[in-house]
């Protein structure tokens, strides 16, 4: 099982897999595969938390294995998820002014305008993909709102986004998504030297005008920034809605709940973020050589904690791989922990809630009309299209 090959997530179901190394190496040795360097493999829950806030351990030689494996993040210092201590906190603090709760108050109900009217275009319609015809608009039409991205660019920022975490299809190489990172950076660099002249109440105003210890934020700080939030807020939201529907189709019993109300809507949330784990894993280096669990690792060596096994883990969830729209308490790790908590998180819980609570009101049976496709990613999981067959309620 090769967990750096993006195949092996999208070809196969790993829940089997994943049980075994819980139970007999939750500290795995990855050997090398395809000339890249062997890595370790956290995958019980207690070891996958403690990864995220472990000091003994950096993000700012990256955090995922594609760029763990290569050798390094690029954007290491400036971009928010692979940048650590004071520097992290201050880019953090100043992010964080535009992803509060308050500040986040009135997109709401520009996320329920969207949604209702995605919705009904697709009952209307009677058969869509949900993935490219309801789920891919409404996170790209919220961060695009956030950052201020002209309607006629987010087309192209969609297709960008597809490619650079991983894509659509198998067959998918390094170079196509170092061509559409690159493309997704121009732009950023094109819009932030457009608002540096002339600010507008965005987050890319924001970045471009932003000081963070008395110093100007440099170009490569805010283009990098926008494109972190551009790929969390759009990709891994559309996955989570995608594979929730996929999750109501097969559990009918829970989609009678949540349309009976018998469900509470954040519940529902929740446990569609623990099922759906639209990201697999984080990953650290070693700054010093530790332990874990009894274990020896060496300083320089490459732990990834797999967020997509913890989340299933006996020893924190009963019934782990049972849906359960009402389960309490659901400490998931979806959305990280610790100092990289997603700063996105409750702009997440809303779109997907909306979602939710749109679907009950309105559509009274979902019927799968064909084969769901898999994102080939190994670090983004969910489903990239799923054709389905709604019926309006009458």
């Amino acid at each position: 099982m090769d967990l750096s090959d993006p195949g092996t997530h999208a070809e196969n179901d790993l829940t089997d897999a994943w049980r075994e190394l819980r139970a007999e190496q939750p500290v795995h040795w990855h050997a090398r595969s395809g000339g890249r360097r062997g890595f370790w493999v956290l995958s019980r829950y207690d070891a996958v938390l403690a990864l995220h806030r472990d000091d003994r351990f950096t993000s700012g030689r990256g955090n995922v294995l594609d760029t763990l494996l290569a050798g390094g993040d690029s954007g290491a210092g400036s971009m928010l998820p692979v940048t650590d201590g004071p520097r992290h906190a201050a880019l953090r603090r100043l992010l964080l002014k535009a992803f509060t709760p308050r500040a986040l108050d009135a997109i709401g109900d520009q996320v329920r305008k969207t949604t209702r009217g995605l919705l009904d275009d697709a009952l209307a319609a009677g058969e869509v993909d949900f993935a490219l015809d309801v789920a891919a608009h409404v996170p790209l039409a919220t961060i695009c709102d956030l950052l201020g991205v002209p309607e006629e660019d987010r087309r192209f920022i969609l297709d960008q986004t597809k490619q650079a975490l991983g894509s659509e299809e198998g067959g998918h190489s390094a170079d196509d998504s170092w061509l559409a990172k690159n493309e997704i950076l121009l732009y950023f660099a094109e819009l932030a030297a457009q608002r540096r002249d002339v600010p507008h109440a965005d987050v890319v105003s924001l970045l471009a005008t932003a000081q963070v210890d008395g110093v100007d934020l440099s170009d490569a700080d805010v283009v990098l920034n926008c494109y972190s939030l551009i790929l969390g807020g759009d990709e891994t939201t559309r996955l989570t809605m995608t594979g929730g529907v996929l999750a109501l189709i097969e559990h009918p019993d829970q989609w009678r709940a949540l349309r009976a109300g018998d469900v509470g809507l954040d519940e529902a949330v929740e446990e569609v973020l623990r099922w759906t784990t639209a990201t697999t894993h984080l990953g650290r280096t070693a700054l010093v050589d530790t332990e874990i669990d009894g274990v020896t690792i060496a300083e320089g060596d490459v732990v990834t904690g797999w967020t997509s096994s913890a989340n299933r883990d006996e020893r924190v969830f009963t019934d782990p791989d049972r849906l359960d729209l009402g389960r309490k308490p659901n400490r998931h790790l979806a959305f990280g922990h610790g100092p990289h908590f997603c700063l996105g998180a409750h702009l997440a819980r809303v779109e997907i809630g909306v979602l939710l609570d749109e679907l009950r009101s309105s559509v009274r049976s979902v019927r799968q009309t064909g084969a769901p496709r898999y994102f080939h990613s190994n670090f983004l999981s969910g489903v990239s299209s799923l054709p389905v067959a709604l019926e309006a309620v009458r």
